[in-house]
């Protein structure tokens, strides 16, 4: 399978470039496309990972169809046979990794919930005995299940720059105590609907990010759901508190980066073939798993 790192829609204007997403503006819609750039620490790598914008697209929308009954969304058309006429001569290009969808404004913090001890969360406790400043009982393990689910905010930062964890006062404090309200119940209730259904198949999602933004003065679901990427998705079968857990998500590489000679700040060391094509399997089975597809 051929990567995709980058896109250019002709005369349709580019609206962002993120990490992995390339984004454009028409008739005050986005078009959104999910590529195969791959990024970790808040750095873009190099290499694309093949099929990994796929995976991404799929498993969102599996997720946004899913919980519409819980939270609206921003999707508007998904089949690109169905995009506005611009677009039509990229369908084959765009089909499959690319949403039509409302442009809402994005809030300027990204919605994470935690329901097991792990990555910043664990490096904190060890610290402190907290979590984003709230304390918890001593004695817990790394990727021990927590009692309840925490709502750990955190900064979204500019491309380049590390997101930071703050505090829910915090987090209050930038989108004002109603949105932040709103925002915290919306996540926590996505995150538990979500680790049910996860359960019953052999998926513990031990924590996932959520982003928010406005629409019509309405707070919607946005960008990517309860993916590889912004989750960690642990496989039930072998796990035991106690040390890092297998999974089917983004750690793989992370562990990978972290043991190289690099400070965590561009450039990345180069990925060899053997990281991507595993980093490409875990992605894939994590879509198997949780929605079917292949």
């Amino acid at each position: 399978m051929d990567a995709l790192s980058r896109i250019e829609l002709g005369e349709i204007p580019l609206y962002a470039r993120g990490k992995v997403r390339d984004m454009f503006e028409l008739d005050g819609k986005l078009l959104i496309v999910s590529t195969d750039r791959m990024s970790a620490f808040d750095v873009i790598m190099r290499e694309p990972v093949p099929g990994k914008g796929l995976v991404l697209n799929k498993l969102t929308l599996f997720w946004m169809r899913r919980f519409a009954h819980l939270a609206p969304n921003h999707i508007l058309e998904q089949d690109a046979r169905r995009f506005p006429a611009p677009l039509l001569p990229y369908a084959a290009l765009l089909q499959g990794r690319a949403v039509l969808a409302r442009k809402a404004a994005p809030l300027p913090v990204e919605c994470i919930v935690r329901g097991h001890l792990a990555g910043s969360a664990w490096a904190e406790y060890q610290a402190g005995g907290t979590v984003c400043g709230r304390p918890l009982p001593p004695g817990l393990l790394e990727s021990s299940r927590l009692e309840s689910p925490l709502f750990t905010p955190s900064t979204k930062a500019e491309q380049g720059q590390h997101d930071e964890n703050i505090s829910e006062a915090e987090a209050a404090g930038i989108l004002g105590q109603k949105t932040f309200a709103r925002v915290r119940e919306l996540s926590l209730r996505l995150f538990s609907a979500a680790r049910d259904y996860a359960a019953d198949r052999g998926i513990i999602i031990a924590d996932s990010k959520f982003e928010f933004g406005l629409y019509n003065n309405e707070i919607i679901l946005i960008d990517e759901v309860l993916t590889p990427d912004s989750s960690r998705f642990w496989p039930q079968q072998g796990y035991a508190p106690g040390r890092a857990q297998p999974s089917f998500d983004k750690q793989y590489l992370r562990d990978w980066l972290a043991a190289q000679p690099w400070d965590k700040n561009p450039p990345p060391p180069a990925l060899p073939p053997e990281v991507i094509a595993e980093t490409a399997r875990k992605y894939q089975e994590a879509l198997r798993r949780l929605s079917g597809e292949a």
